[in-house]
């Protein structure tokens, strides 16, 4: 492109956009597509939220510009929940941000942290926005390899020294996404003690926090001794209250790290629409009757996928959160083959594990964001027209 800068040119596109350009593309064509692909929430969100948002944009007040770091009740709001989800103090003045989404929070921490030539370490696979952020800000990437022998968890004693002399980020991601991974509390307390001694911030991405299953509750890093020494967590009201395009998310943790990246949004961003704001903070401080139930149908999505997966030749264990399947693909197949072999041959759309890293190969990422008839009809399409061969 012309006038590209020679930094963009060396970013692929964002995968989701082109599987939607291709999506667009089949549905132009007359194709039935099933997109099982970005993790986008089918379920509406709740009414008592949507009420709320109706009744802040209706007061003249709110139409102004927003607070640069959040309007008070929203940090508020963010306080009041971790103290009652973690039993986690916050203050909400000086170690709790509000974000136009955890996304862009997530993308704008990397270069209020590091400098041009510092190490990120990221985990493989994992949100491809860790790594694009990183070419952005001019780091260098080292990818932390998860494993599905050790449970998808990054083993920090593998990692150079030549590389941590130089890192400044780390991020971890549970629930995982694309892996479904999920862990203890004793997890949180070993990373916060390795990144103490390397003197190294772990930035970690929480959005799947409130969507588990069975009995399993998803910890909060900031439960662990120390963490808000070396420690920001990211939280997003999109899966949780299926409020995706609201764009509203939020950034908790050690102050220092919270006040750089406050300065540094407040020179590219003017914050989020205060109703927005305030929709969020009531759905925050409610009763949480909403989160369980969305959990619960995906949960019953997870179990009929995963049967279903089971049922044509394809072994997965039961995720305890996120609302994904990361599925291994059939053999005779690398991911990019079978992503495109189940597009064409019958209309579904999967994400390839090698989009999200080279670690992801091998595998495939199915979301559970449609209704579960809909699932049902992707694994009949998929058991009709492709071949597959169990591992």
């Amino acid at each position: 492109m012309r006038f590209q800068s020679n930094k963009m040119a060396a970013i692929p596109p964002y995968m989701f956009a082109e599987l939607n350009k291709k999506k667009a593309s089949l549905l132009e064509s007359g194709v039935d597509v099933i997109d099982l692909g970005i993790g986008d929430p089918d379920l509406p969100t709740p009414t008592h939220i949507v009420e709320k948002l109706i009744e802040e944009i209706q007061r003249p007040e709110n139409s102004k510009y927003p607070s640069f770091i959040g309007d008070r009740r929203f940090r508020q709001a963010v306080a009041n929940f971790y103290k009652k989800r973690f039993d986690v103090d916050l203050n909400p003045d000086t170690e709790v941000l509000a974000l136009i989404g955890s996304k862009e929070g997530i993308a704008h921490i990397v270069p209020t942290l590091i400098n041009p030539g510092d190490h990120v370490l990221i985990p493989d696979p994992g949100y491809p926005p860790y790594r694009t952020a990183t070419y952005l800000a001019e780091g260098k990437v080292y990818d932390m390899p998860l494993k599905k022998e050790f449970n998808y968890q990054p083993n920090f004693s593998a990692i150079p020294e030549e590389v941590l002399a130089s890192s400044k980020l780390m991020f971890l991601n549970y629930p995982g996404n694309p892996t479904t991974a999920t862990v203890d509390a004793d997890f949180f307390t070993n990373a916060i003690s390795f990144a103490e001694s390397q003197n190294i911030v772990i930035a970690h991405d929480s959005a799947y926090n409130m969507v588990t299953f069975e009995d399993y509750k998803a910890p909060s890093i900031l439960q662990a001794d120390g963490a808000k020494k070396v420690a920001v967590e990211f939280g997003s009201l999109s899966k949780t209250y299926s409020m995706t395009g609201y764009r509203i998310g939020y950034v908790v943790g050690n102050k220092e790290i919270i006040k750089a990246l406050s300065v540094y949004k407040s020179n590219i961003d003017t914050g989020q629409f205060t109703p927005i704001q305030l929709a969020a903070a009531h759905a925050l401080n409610s009763d949480q009757s909403c989160t369980q139930k969305h959990s619960k149908i995906y949960e019953a999505r997870m179990q009929a996928m995963t049967k279903g997966l089971k049922e044509i030749g394809i072994e997965v264990p039961p995720p305890k959160g996120s609302f994904f399947i990361w599925a291994p693909v059939p053999e005779g197949y690398t991911s990019t083959e079978f992503a495109t072999a189940v597009l064409d041959q019958a209309g579904v759309i999967v994400t390839p594990g090698n989009a999200f890293g080279p670690s992801g190969e091998g595998y495939f990422r199915i979301s559970l964001s449609v209704p579960s008839d809909i699932l049902h009809e992707a694994i009949n399409r998929i058991k009709k027209n492709i071949k597959i061969t169990s591992k």
